[in-house]
């Protein structure tokens, strides 16, 4: 079975725009989360979310958009973006310059596109809206193909000309782990020699909000003790937006052009409780089994294991469930064990890939990211090997996990080439 190498990554994230800021964010424990107003009104309890920085969109016209000047970006590219599109645009930019790639090494049919969002709830408002308005008499042409869950692939797909496999994944928190084990299995089975993976959501009223109704968000004031994951005083997410891209594809032929290579993809697996629609098992029994697969499928044992990245978005009962899981699976080691989360917030459907490619950052770097948000360890949590600040040598080996609704646990394992 061929060997799957990472060989670029983009980042647009609460914690930097670029990989030079992520690292540094991640060594240094500086935090991407800031005060905010939803809707203007100062009454709401949500007011801390991971913000975007160097971008405006709050328009829903793409002529209004500020974006960083060092990206080129043709005006027919954003007629049928959303926010989010434009962030994982930028993001694609970045990857394919970091791995030493042009637009033109992508149209032969050897690369494919898997993307994950759950689309532009505020262009999807603001269309309809625009509808209603007008009784149905007209509409924005480019409404459909820029707001719903699909418009990541639609876009970037047409954009880069490319002729692989495409598609999208709507698993809500654990979709772009979906996206980026499917790009695994696509190489490993000779399908495709690359695949750029794409995960991007936006940070804004109609994304964040809905989650306020299912007090699933964090209602304090402080950014500080907002995003605690693993505390005991955590007190639910704090939502964020962004975008990353990461380019993955069969070691031989990265080896081949002179392609950096940041680890190994080396495995996954998937398990669903069965359990809730919004509740994680109390005991974490999807992700243990999740775990396990991904194991079973990389051919290592628990043992070699030495960092897992958590899921732990510092809601309580999924913190509470994800340790459980840990300690199941590690019940004869002690592997260190941290959520970036705390520094970056949730981005939803995104936050899978970009953990991953956090962990190809540290390996790349030589450090494990660690917890720097955490100050009292919750009780069930406590005995997890949980370092506050970074640890200043890489892993060897990664298990990466993620959960969303429904149950969907995905796990991902990644090493060092």
């Amino acid at each position: 079975m061929r060997s799957v190498a990472i060989t670029g990554l983009g980042f647009v994230t609460s914690i930097g725009n670029d990989r030079a800021a992520v690292s540094r964010s991640l060594r240094e424990g500086l935090t991407g989360l800031a005060p905010v107003q939803f809707l203007g009104n100062p009454r709401l309890p949500v007011r801390v979310a991971g913000t975007v920085k160097e971008f405006v969109t709050d328009s829903a016209s793409w002529r209004d958009w500020r974006y960083p000047s060092r990206y080129a970006l043709p005006r027919d590219a954003l007629r049928s973006l959303a926010p989010h599109g434009l962030y994982a645009l930028c993001a694609v930019e970045q990857a394919l310059a970091d791995t030493r790639l042009t637009a033109a090494d992508l149209t032969d049919g050897s690369t494919g596109l898997y993307c994950a969002s759950a689309g532009s709830a505020f262009l999807l408002h603001h269309h309809l809206a625009q509808l209603h308005a007008v009784k149905g008499e007209r509409g924005n042409p480019l409404g459909v193909v820029s707001s719903i869950a699909g418009t990541l692939n639609f876009n970037l797909a047409a954009h880069y000309q490319i002729r692989g496999a495409v598609g999208g994944f709507a698993a809500a928190c654990a979709s772009s782990t979906h996206a980026l084990g499917s790009a695994l299995d696509e190489i490993r089975l000779g399908r495709q020699d690359r695949m750029l993976v794409v995960g991007a959501e936006e940070m804004n009223a109609e994304t964040v909000l809905p989650f306020a109704a299912m007090r699933a968000l964090s209602t304090q004031t402080d950014p500080a003790l907002a995003s605690r994951p693993f505390d005991r005083g955590r007190d639910g997410f704090v939502a964020a937006g962004g975008a990353v891209c990461m380019i993955v594809e069969e070691r031989g032929l990265a080896e081949a052009r002179g392609a950096p290579i940041y680890g190994l993809l080396r495995g996954w697996g998937q398990a669903a409780d069965g359990y809730n629609v919004v509740m994680p098992h109390p005991e974490g029994a999807g992700l243990i089994e999740a775990m396990r697969r991904a194991l079973r499928d990389a051919a290592v044992e628990p043992a070699e294991v030495d960092y897992v990245n958590a899921h732990a978005t510092s809601t309580p009962a999924g913190d509470r469930a994800e340790a459980l899981a840990i300690r199941a699976v590690f019940a004869a080691s002690r592997p260190v064990v941290s959520s970036t989360k705390g520094l970056t917030g949730h981005p939803l459907s995104m936050s899978g890939l970009m953990e991953a490619a956090f962990c190809a950052v540290g390996l790349a770097e030589g450090f494990t990211p660690g917890n720097s948000q955490l100050a009292d360890p919750d009780p069930v949590c406590a005995d997890l090997n949980l370092p506050r600040a970074a640890l200043t040598q890489p892993p060897r080996l990664i298990l990466k996990n993620s959960s969303g609704f429904g149950g969907s646990n995905v796990c991902l394992v990644i090493s060092a080439a």
